[in-house]
């Protein structure tokens, strides 16, 4: 055993450990998307501020009633958000039970023929570029621990790390706060009854919030904060003057 090359926990520290420094909230980033609250907060986040900004469009190309509007938004607001965490929860959990489903079946096989088991692992470690001796040599070392052979066949094998499964219910309430938070900004010069300036404001606050949410997911991922606010921006503008025609027109038939 003293002659293969398996490195030792301290060299394995060195190699592992980063030469640079992790910005603060990189830690908070990686935890929040182990639990799938980041990705269900970005995708319910954009999603309740670019649709509910169409809405509240669309409904002001068709009329000029301010409390139509908020009707038509707080419907949006909350229909969607209610939406997208039943759909979040829903998808999370189907996902979750294959997973459970998959590694409660390596489990078993793994205690019926641990053998078999072995040569999985032996081959996972030679697709990974070890010598024959040291995949076999690894592959015996872990197959002693049942526990230590399931997690790395499912991860590896299966591609599943049951101590990172997504979290339905931390999906679902990230997901319905997001899409609550993003489908607000449009809403508020109308809660605030502001009158013939309400859609105007509105349109400035959801254009702010889109830069403002482009930049920070830009900056987050180490790309330009500049271009994916602009991105965004556009994104968002595009959609609702798109609303907007198509509630002009709807309004001009129905008058």
């Amino acid at each position: 055993m003293s002659d293969q090359k398996v490195p030792s926990n301290d060299s394995q520290d060195s190699l592992d450990t980063p030469h640079y420094s992790v910005r603060p909230e990189a830690g908070l980033l990686e935890k929040a998307a182990a639990g799938g609250a980041f990705r269900a907060a970005v995708l319910g986040g954009n999603d309740g501020l670019v649709s509910n900004f169409s809405i509240v469009c669309g409904v002001a190309g068709g009329t000029n009633n301010p409390d139509i509007i908020l009707l038509a938004g707080a419907a949006g607001l909350f229909a969607g958000a209610f939406s997208m965490a039943a759909g979040e929860y829903v998808s999370v959990r189907a996902y979750r039970d294959l997973a459970e489903f998959s590694i409660e079946k390596e489990h078993r096989a793994i205690k019926a023929n641990p053998e078999q088991a072995k040569l999985r692992l032996y081959g996972i470690y030679r697709d990974k570029g070890l010598t024959e001796k040291e995949a076999q040599s690894i592959a015996s070392r872990i197959i002693q621990n049942h526990e230590v052979a399931l997690e790395t066949i499912t991860k590896e094998h299966l591609g599943f790390d049951a101590n990172r499964l997504l979290s339905p219910w931390i999906s679902a309430t990230s997901s319905f706060a997001a899409f609550a938070t993003g489908a607000l900004f449009p809403l508020i010069p109308y809660i605030f009854r502001l009158g013939d300036q309400a859609f105007m404001v509105s349109g400035g606050l959801s254009g702010l919030a889109l830069l403002t949410t482009g930049a920070s997911l830009s900056h987050w991922s180490g790309k330009h904060p500049f271009y994916g606010g602009l991105r965004m921006l556009l994104i968002g503008i595009s959609a609702a003057t798109i609303t907007f025609g198509i509630g002009n027109l709807v309004g001009i038939q129905i008058n």
